[in-house]
C-alpha cells in the first residue's frame, strides 16, 4: 500500500504526467515566440526548461490559433506598473465556442513554479512564506509573462498577462513562463482596444 501511494505521489509531481493528462507534448526548450500586435511586434523567450507544462500548454494554444485576432481584454494601470491581460477571457462567448471547436481538455492547468535547488517544478503549490521567494528560479521583472490564476493552485489554460516592472508581492503565486527580450517599448504602448494579430513560434 505504501509503495503504491509513493508511486502515485511521484507521478503527480512529474511534468510528463500533467502533459499526458492534458493531452499535449511536453517541451523543455526555451523557445522564442513573436507577438505580432496592432501596435507592433515584440519577442518573448519562453522558459520551457523550468516551466515545461505551462510553456507546452501555451505553445499548444499558439498551434491551435487560440490567440489569433484576440484583444488585450484588460489593462490595469498603477503609478509604477502596468498589467496587460491577453488570451481568451472565460466571460467571452468566443471562449466557449473555441473550446468546443478544439475539444479543449480543461479551462485550467496546474500552477507551476521552480526552485533553484530542485530538479523538477512544484505543481499545485504557491508560496506562503515570503522568504521562500529567494529560492525561486524566476520572479516578476520588467516584461515577464505569466498565466492568470483560475483558482488557489491553478492557472488558466488560455489567459496570460504581462507586467512592466518588478512586483515581488506576486512572486511564487503565479506561473511565470517567459520574458520579453525585444520590443518592450511596444508592450508599453498597448491599450485595451489593441489586439494580437498572431503569435508565431521561432523555428
Amino acid at each position: 500500500m505504501f509503495l503504491l501511494q509513493a508511486c502515485s505521489l511521484k507521478n503527480e509531481i512529474d511534468s510528463n504526467y500533467f502533459c499526458q493528462k492534458l493531452k499535449f507534448t511536453c517541451t523543455q526548450d526555451n523557445k522564442i515566440v513573436f507577438f505580432k500586435t496592432s501596435k507592433g511586434d515584440f519577442e518573448v523567450k519562453l522558459f520551457g526548461k523550468d516551466n515545461p507544462v505551462t510553456v507546452s500548454n501555451f505553445l499548444d494554444n499558439i498551434n491551435n490559433n487560440i490567440y489569433v485576432n484576440q484583444k488585450f481584454y484588460k489593462i490595469i494601470n498603477y503609478p509604477q506598473i502596468r498589467f496587460i491581460h491577453g488570451g481568451i477571457n472565460p466571460e467571452n462567448q468566443f471562449y466557449f465556442e473555441r473550446n468546443q471547436t478544439l475539444n479543449k481538455r480543461s479551462p485550467s492547468i496546474p500552477l507551476e513554479i521552480k526552485f533553484k535547488e530542485e530538479k523538477m517544478p512544484r505543481y499545485n503549490y504557491q508560496i506562503k512564506n515570503p522568504y521562500e521567494t529567494e529560492d525561486l528560479i524566476t520572479t516578476f521583472e520588467k516584461g515577464s509573462i505569466a498565466m492568470v490564476k483560475s483558482g488557489k493552485n491553478n492557472s488558466s489554460s488560455t489567459e496570460f498577462f504581462f507586467v512592466t516592472n518588478k512586483i515581488p508581492e506576486l512572486d511564487g503565486r503565479y506561473s511565470i513562463f517567459g520574458k520579453i527580450i525585444k520590443g518592450f517599448d511596444v508592450l508599453e504602448k498597448i491599450n485595451q482596444e489593441d489586439y494580437i494579430e498572431v503569435i508565431q513560434i521561432s523555428n
